[in-house]
């Protein structure tokens, strides 16, 4: 079997060779092969130079203008040829070593889609604002779907291949979160989480997200609650 791991980067030179290397040395079940692909999102701090001083070791996809993480995401797909998905953020906001316990219900046939929780463990938020923001999208989508969902903003989202092949995405930016989880609930799957570690960053050290990525978030959860 194969793990595809998708990387979409976007100005990201401190921390994308860190990434990748953790990628690199995350530890796996021995019958999963991995398959990195990169998806450079018009970075114009550097990062596009250094990931093409690296382009022979790995599949890398570089937009030729900035779309967004969700049009990154499905450039990816249109190349991955692994059995699972998982979305792996280029900041280091997230453990790579979390693969072991995302991977495990979905090779033991307990779950077809696994996400990874940063809220199931003790969570000390950076930003007081942004976590309730999270929680009251969660919140919002658990009511919509019936069916309760802790993190539905993670990074962390792992899908069988079978279930990648049938979803759309629409979505071009950070509104593909509640897309993907959306259309999911709607093919009549059910969301395994598990409890993940988290190392959240500050906005100086280039997190990206804001109040306006909220808003279209709900927008995008009433849109395909009744749409495709």
């Amino acid at each position: 079997m194969k793990l595809s791991i998708i990387i979409p980067v976007y100005n990201e030179k401190n921390t994308i060779l860190e990434i990748i290397k953790k990628v690199e040395n995350a530890n796996l079940p021995q019958e999963l092969k991995k398959e990195i692909i990169i998806v450079d999102d018009r970075s114009t701090d550097g990062t596009r130079k250094i990931l093409k001083e690296i382009e022979w070791k790995y599949k890398i996809i570089f937009h030729e203008k900035n779309k967004g993480k969700g049009a990154a995401i499905k450039s990816a797909l249109k190349e991955v040829t692994g059995d699972i998905v998982i979305i792996q953020d280029a900041d280091l906001e997230y453990n790579p070593q979390d693969y072991i316990k995302l991977l495990d219900p979905i090779l033991n046939r307990e779950a077809n889609v696994v996400y990874g929780s940063r809220f199931l463990n003790k969570h000390n938020p950076r930003y007081i604002h942004l976590y309730l923001g999270n929680k009251f999208l969660s919140l919002i989508f658990s009511l919509m779907f019936m069916q309760k969902i802790s993190d539905m903003e993670t990074c962390y989202k792992v899908l069988s291949r079978e279930i990648i092949n049938k979803i759309k995405i629409k979505s071009n930016r950070f509104n593909f979160e509640p897309e993907i989880t959306a259309k999911i609930i709607k093919l009549g799957y059910k969301i395994k989480e598990v409890p993940i570690s988290y190392q959240s960053r500050s906005f100086k050290e280039g997190k990206k997200i804001n109040w306006q990525d909220g808003i279209s978030a709900i927008y995008a959860l009433i849109k395909y609650k009744f749409f495709n």
